[in-house]
């Protein structure tokens, strides 16, 4: 839910302002002697490249298919970036290089970030531009979910299914824009030799182009993320699995080594960073699930074959943005939305969960609300991508099928879905495993998360800090996740004091009618500074009480709405039906920001700001 549209810039820059407003009252800004003393960074001390073996990957590429070698291929596949294409290799030779030379550690570091994904990128990158000796440590893709299967392939898809609506609009016949399509002799696209008026015209899709078009995108954008522009910057890139020996030292254990091995760099920090996010969620205890061939984000770019039936377990962000692009595509796909309530976007603004749902449905989207999965099976599995693993090696491949049974609650009887693409949406789950954080002394709980206080830095660590979705009771969004790392710099290296709790982070939800909100960041602290889950007593301590509009607001609120039936943008766009233009406001408190705005049928920006 990011790369905020040129729509939402003032929004934005609203926010980015108020950002600014609210760390000024915490710090100047300006060098000043830290309380902690020793994690104060040596100015002017960044690394020079000599210190480095390499900066960048060595004379052994990433090769496309089909010069590539098998074990090319499955190191590929095991990496979720899939088919291994010229654009892939691209991407690797980016991100994940060949065979990459690790640099030679050199003195003690003032940062060292373990994670590549938005909160180590900027971390990293920012300590380095501050003057501070930093390193960041890699352990498989560069760029995180964002680059590779986040935000920026999702936004692929989602502005070719945008595309693909538009389209289908101009290819009603007589429609109301004045658009005719016309062959290459001039005749109207379906008129007889007589010139006769034609039926509506099909819009034909081209699933594996879509797919193609996305990855030459990524691999485009993928040199802002990879190792060589992080060194040009000023910080040590490690390609490898970087793990704690000891509160102030962090072995890299490199690819192909184990744990232990005497060529693996050992690092010492003043100050480090745990940036490993998160991946996929799946629920605990249905059937059949776990050998399933399920889908998640990691693996979902991966398709190229459009699926004939999705279905989709979950109805956040992810969930939401994906059903609305596949059905767009082609594919038959019903989302899933458990709990009792069977509420999809649990936390979102009630107003636009209804006018969002309506969308979605005209789009072909189906809801199974309030439903239980009971039990998944498993009626064919698809092939592996992977020629040595018996796939077609970048070819067509057979979809798997798969058999979803769902209780219905409320006693309302049991449903059976088949589909050959189940995508599991339901949430993500903190990467702490493997880390040597009880060698480090940093406290986790293996469910959520690590746990922090309201300065993002470690509550049994004071040297250590974490962001983004490896952290407990936070947001997990890449956006926060980079506003997180920018209090992690100026707290750990320049003795600031900037709260989490201070934080205004825009979020938006690509579906069409888009979805935004700007607002405190949802964290909560308890009387010792430490960011607990939200609860009753929590929310009303951080005047943040429960509402019954759903918005996942609450406090003294106050809504505004206003209808967009005259607005001449609103006409022209063509969006003026009755009943689908409303925006509502929450403003919590005084100093509180909370701002939703949402517009109908995807054309219209609604926007207003409070303070």
């Amino acid at each position: 839910m990011l790369l905020l549209p040129t729509l939402l810039t003032a929004a934005a820059s609203l926010a980015s302002t108020s950002i600014g407003h609210r760390h000024h009252r915490h710090t100047d800004h300006r060098r000043r002697d830290n309380p902690r003393g020793s994690s104060r960074p040596r100015i002017g001390s960044a690394m020079s490249a000599s210190s480095s073996r390499s900066s960048s990957s060595s004379s052994s590429s990433w090769r496309p298919w089909p010069h590539a070698t098998p074990d090319d291929l499955d190191l590929a596949s095991s990496l979720s970036i899939w088919p291994l294409d010229s654009y892939n290799a691209d991407l690797l030779n980016e991100v994940r290089h060949r065979d990459y030379v690790n640099p030679v550690p050199s003195g003690v570091y003032d940062l060292a970030v373990i994670g590549a994904g938005a909160g180590g990128l900027v971390s990293s990158r920012q300590a380095a531009r501050r003057g501070a000796r930093s390193c960041m440590i890699s352990a498989e893709l560069a760029g995180g979910d964002c680059l590779n299967a986040g935000c920026v392939p999702s936004k692929a898809l989602l502005r070719c299914a945008r595309l693909i609506r538009e389209v289908r609009k101009a290819a009603v016949r007589d429609n109301e824009y004045g658009i005719r399509l016309r062959n290459r002799r001039g005749s109207s696209e379906g008129e007889g030799e007589g010139g006769g008026a034609s039926d509506d015209l099909e819009v034909a899709v081209d699933f594996p182009r879509i797919m193609e078009r996305m990855r030459l995108l990524r691999s485009r954008i993928a040199h802002v993320d990879g190792h060589a522009r992080g060194t040009s910057l000023g910080a040590h890139v490690y390609q490898g699995r970087g793990a704690f020996l000891s509160p102030n030292t962090i072995e890299v254990v490199e690819h192909g080594r184990r744990m232990g091995d005497p060529a693996n760099p050992i690092l010492s920090f003043r100050n480090a960073v745990v940036a490993t996010g998160g991946r996929p969620r799946l629920p605990p205890d249905v059937p059949g699930l776990v050998d399933a061939p399920y889908t998640t984000n990691v693996d979902l770019f991966n398709l190229d074959v459009l699926p004939p039936r999705m279905v989709v377990l979950g109805s956040g962000v992810v969930a939401m943005e994906m059903a609305q692009a596949f059905a767009t595509f082609g594919s038959d796909v019903t989302v899933v939305a458990s709990g009792r309530s069977g509420r999809i976007l649990p936390g979102a603004d009630a107003d636009a969960v209804d006018v969002l749902r309506s969308a979605l449905e005209d789009d072909g989207v189906t809801f199974v609300g309030g439903a239980t999965v009971r039990e998944v099976r498993t009626l064919r599995r698809g092939h592996s991508p992977s020629p040595s693993m018996g796939g077609s090696g970048g070819g067509e491949t057979p979809l798997p099928l798969m058999r979803i049974s769902l209780a219905l609650n409320d006693g309302g009887g049991e449903i059976d879905l088949e589909c050959e693409c189940l995508l599991v949406a339901m949430g993500r789950t903190a990467n702490v495993e493997s880390l040597g954080l009880d060698d480090a002394n940093v406290r986790y709980d293996p469910s959520h998360g690590i746990l922090v206080d309201e300065y993002s830095r470690s509550i049994t660590n004071p040297n250590v800090y974490a962001v983004g979705d490896c952290v407990a009771h936070v947001p997990r969004l890449t956006h926060v996740s980079g506003e997180m790392a920018k209090v992690v710099v100026q707290n750990s290296l320049f003795g600031g004091q900037w709260k989490l709790s201070s934080l205004v982070v825009p979020a938006v939800m690509y579906t069409d009618p888009e979805y935004a909100v700007v607002r405190n960041v949802s964290i909560f602290v308890d009387e010792n500074g430490h960011v607990v889950p939200r609860t009753a007593k929590t929310a009303r301590d951080n005047n943040d009480d429960d509402d019954d509009d759903g918005d996942g607001g609450g406090g003294s609120l106050d809504v505004y709405r206003a209808d967009l039936r005259h607005n001449d943008r609103a006409i022209l766009e063509g969006t003026e039906e009755p009943g689908a233009r409303r925006m509502s406001i929450r403003k919590l408190g005084a100093d509180a920001q909370f701002f939703i705005f949402y517009y109908a049928n995807g054309s219209y920006q609604k926007y207003l700001a409070g303070n």
